[in-house]
């Protein structure tokens, strides 16, 4: 099957960032994206930018193609500020984070239309229980067959980017211990979890197209991996992040993953052998990063060398500063650090629980509130 790749000559930046919709006072999920959706889109220059997700409990945010992760922020800024103007007027507030401490998925109504039916047909039990919001960040890539090199050596900083967006601790009022739960619950879908990795783009199109030959996929759009790539954009999309809830984290995150994407690629168009982990490991490290947050042990190599993923996260921030200086996002880089030292959202989340006396209606107003002030 030929799958053709319509690369980008530059490294071109595209953020995705999906939101849940509460009520105001109950702070329960609401199912109205489809009436926030009439009223928003009648605002924005581009109503393209809004986007309808799996369930009507769910807006998505999406830049337009950006050069900077400046430029890609301020779209994200200005579009969400709208929305959640029109939000206001309907007594809603937009709420980021991975996962809602106490909805319940059997009260959540299914957006319309065939994709998203045939899903929940397909997987049931396991599709319904999807309450769980991320982050996608696509980095273009200038060359069809360095694509499949990067995705695999990205891996390796798989458990750094779940650490620092970890925002899912709870799961239908009970805290699971760990500090992302999406992150595991999105893997139970069929097609999503870790990519497989590949040697070469005809590999890649051979796994496609045994795919949609026997029916587990029937377009490119139901390949859910972590990592994956984006032919029809020439991106490669790193979906690694939980939801978020405070603007200037995501310019962090996004900051780190264009960094290690142009990182990876410049380095693998001048020669050099991108090293990578073996499978068994990206998997424990995943599962590392899911339950322990920042306070993970990540094996670094092939040789099964370990180290606290915030000391590595140190070392890395400052191998991608001449990057970061390339991509004119020095100072957002530089704010990744700041997330350890004030918290991740999982710790902050945890935290207002502690403090309420497990009020979880308490950690949902925490987390919006972050959003707000953070525009």
């Amino acid at each position: 099957m030929r799958i053709d790749f319509h690369a980008s000559p530059t490294p071109t930046l595209g953020v995705e960032w999906e939101l849940a919709l509460v009520d105001r006072s109950s702070r329960d999920l609401v199912n109205c994206a489809a009436d926030l959706f009439a009223s928003a889109s009648g605002r924005l220059d581009d109503p393209g930018k809004l986007h309808k997700e799996l369930l009507r409990n769910t807006v998505e945010i999406v830049s337009g193609v950006c050069t900077t992760v400046a430029e890609a922020m301020d779209d994200l800024r200005a579009t969400t500020a709208t929305v959640l103007g029109a939000a206001d007027e309907m007594d809603l507030d937009l709420f980021g984070a991975g996962t809602h401490p106490f909805a319940k998925w059997s009260d959540q109504h299914l957006t319309e239309g065939p994709r998203y039916e045939e899903l929940i047909n397909r997987t049931q039990w396991w599709g319904r229980q999807m309450l769980i919001w991320g982050v996608h960040v696509h980095v273009g890539m200038p060359e069809r067959d360095r694509v499949m090199a990067v995705l695999a050596s990205l891996l390796d900083t798989y458990p750094h980017l779940l650490a620092l967006s970890a925002s899912s601790p709870v799961w239908a009022g009970q805290d699971t211990g760990y500090a992302s739960n999406r992150a595991l619950m999105f893997q139970q879908l069929p097609t999503a979890g870790l990519p497989f990795t590949f040697d070469t783009w005809e590999q890649f199109e051979e796994c496609i197209g045994d795919q949609m030959t026997t029916g587990v996929i029937e377009s490119l759009h139901d390949v859910r991996w972590d990592i994956r790539p984006s032919p029809h954009l020439g991106t490669l999309e790193h979906r690694v992040c939980d939801g978020v809830s405070d603007l200037g984290e995501l310019t962090a995150l996004t900051a780190l993953v264009h960094c290690l994407v142009v990182d990876l690629d410049t380095r693998l168009a001048a020669g050099e052998h991108l090293a990578t982990l073996p499978p068994w490991h990206v998997q424990e490290n995943k599962w590392r990063a899911a339950r322990y947050g920042l306070d993970a042990i990540v094996i670094l190599d092939t040789k099964s060398r370990e180290r606290l993923v915030t000391d590595d996260l140190d070392d890395l921030l400052e191998r991608l500063e001449p990057v970061a200086r390339r991509l004119d996002c020095e100072s957002e880089l530089r704010t990744v650090a700041d997330i350890p030292r004030r918290g991740a959202s999982y710790q902050r989340q945890r935290q207002v629980a502690h403090e309420s006396g497990g009020d979880l209606v308490a950690v949902v107003d925490s987390v919006v509130s972050e959003l707000r002030e953070s525009l």
